[in-house]
């Protein structure tokens, strides 16, 4: 593993803010300060950061969160603008996004201790739908928004197959279900434009498997590590750590064949 990939997964910051910290000399392995972050480690390796040894490495973790609207989904913003990461709960650990969620885009918002799931989860090569409601100002008919299901470019950018749902029509404003896999930026909101329509409200229902359900704005709740293996799948579900992989399981029936040897013999 990467020092830097272990000194995030150990929960102190983000790999890129860690490669830095080597740059500035305040990472150490095995008693010599790196001066490249082109360094890989294991479990025997001594690693300290600022003169003290590196935290075990956090469990994966999963967790749901209901972003209001009026959040950015970034650590810092250059416009001072109020962060998700402003206001989550105090006790919540460092904590990255799956995608990212417009200003004005509320819903559901997944969370992660783990840069790699991350990465993993928000790939279109995933194939996880992402759902939303929409409400949205103008005239468009179900044969219109079937259309979508072939794709669509706009000002030169290819989206992929779209699924839209015409569920109610209130006055001048229409509710609609749009489910996406790809979920490139402002999306949902330019494709509705390209229809005629003006989206007044935009949230996210789902993830894949997750669902903001009875989630209230502003809380997060953790996902069970099981409910996040069974989707994952026994091979990833492995290498995240989240369950054991057959290499493991042959090697801790292996520490108890060798400990029941070694209890019969002081017997």
């Amino acid at each position: 593993m990467r020092i830097a990939k272990a000194i995030a997964r150990a929960g102190l910051c983000s790999r890129r803010e860690a490669e830095r910290w080597i740059e500035d000399g305040r990472v150490a392995v095995n008693g010599k300060i790196l001066e490249t972050p082109a360094c890989e480690v294991g479990p025997g390796d001594k690693i300290v950061v600022d003169g003290r040894p590196l935290p075990a490495a956090e469990p994966v973790r999963l967790w749901r969160y209901h972003k209001p609207k009026g959040l950015v989904t970034t650590h810092q913003d250059p416009q001072g603008r109020p962060t998700v990461f402003d206001k989550l709960p105090p006790e919540m650990p460092r904590v990255i996004s799956i995608g990212r969620l417009d200003f004005n885009t509320e819903g559901l918002l997944l969370l992660t201790n783990d840069g790699a799931l991350a990465r993993h989860l928000e790939l279109p090569a995933t194939g996880w739908l992402r759902r939303y409601r929409v409400r949205a100002r103008g005239r468009v008919t179900q044969a219109d928004l079937d259309a979508l299901k072939n794709g669509i470019e706009i000002e030169g950018i290819r989206y992929g197959p779209i699924d839209a749902t015409m569920d109610t029509v209130q006055g001048a404003n229409a509710w609609l279900t749009i489910a996406i896999r790809e979920g490139k930026n402002r999306e949902v909101r330019k494709v509705m434009s390209s229809l005629g329509l003006e989206v007044s409200r935009l949230i996210r229902i789902s993830f894949g498997p997750f669902e903001l359900a009875d989630l209230v704005p502003g809380a997060v709740e953790v996902v069970k590590r099981k409910h996040l293996a069974e989707q994952l799948g026994p091979k990833l579900a492995g290498e995240f750590g989240l369950t054991e992989t057959p290499e493991q399981r042959k090697e801790r029936h292996a520490r108890g064949k060798q400990k029941s040897i070694s209890d019969e013999d002081d017997t």
